[in-house]
């Protein structure tokens, strides 16, 4: 195996991750829309943390070692359209994941203020918080860019 084939390798081995910490990610959200309790929300953000990580990880490698092999790879090179359009769609995929981020902390924060004042019972506040449909906006959004990214991967446009 060549250096370029272990870059490349690295390269999916993000990618992959990135998207099975997408999809973990909106069962986590679609979890949190049936969540009343704080206790219920506080055991779904344990697992949303995960995902975070794997998220971020997933974004930080895919890029990385995606631009990387468009250096290293004759056939390739950072400024050809795909490569590009690629970057745009990830960047725009990264800002609105960190984005949904702050919007589904919030319900973590009120219920761990409804925990610390006593109250385990369901909370309308709560609900309405663990129902963002900024959130899910932000979220869907940036599952729509991580597909494009996908298919740019796959289709080379313009290669």
């Amino acid at each position: 195996m060549s250096f370029e084939d272990w870059i490349f390798s690295i390269h999916l081995l993000g990618a992959a991750t990135l998207v099975g910490a997408l999809v973990m990610s909106w069962i986590v959200v679609v979890g949190l829309r049936a969540a009343d309790t704080p206790g219920a929300t506080l055991s779904l953000h344990r697992v949303s943390m995960v995902g975070t990580v794997a998220t971020c990880v997933g974004l930080v490698v895919a890029i990385a070692f995606g631009i990387w092999l468009a250096i290293l790879r004759i056939e390739f090179h950072p400024w050809d359209g795909w490569v590009i359009a690629a970057i745009v769609l990830w960047a725009i995929a990264t800002a609105l994941l960190l984005r949904s981020f702050v919007e589904y902390e919030k319900p973590v924060r009120k219920a761990r203020a409804l925990l610390i004042a006593g109250g385990t019972e369901a909370n309308a506040e709560l609900t309405a918080l663990n129902r963002s449909s900024t959130g899910l906006l932000l979220r869907a959004i940036a599952s729509v860019a991580i597909v494009l990214i996908v298919v740019d991967m796959i289709w080379k446009p313009g290669a």
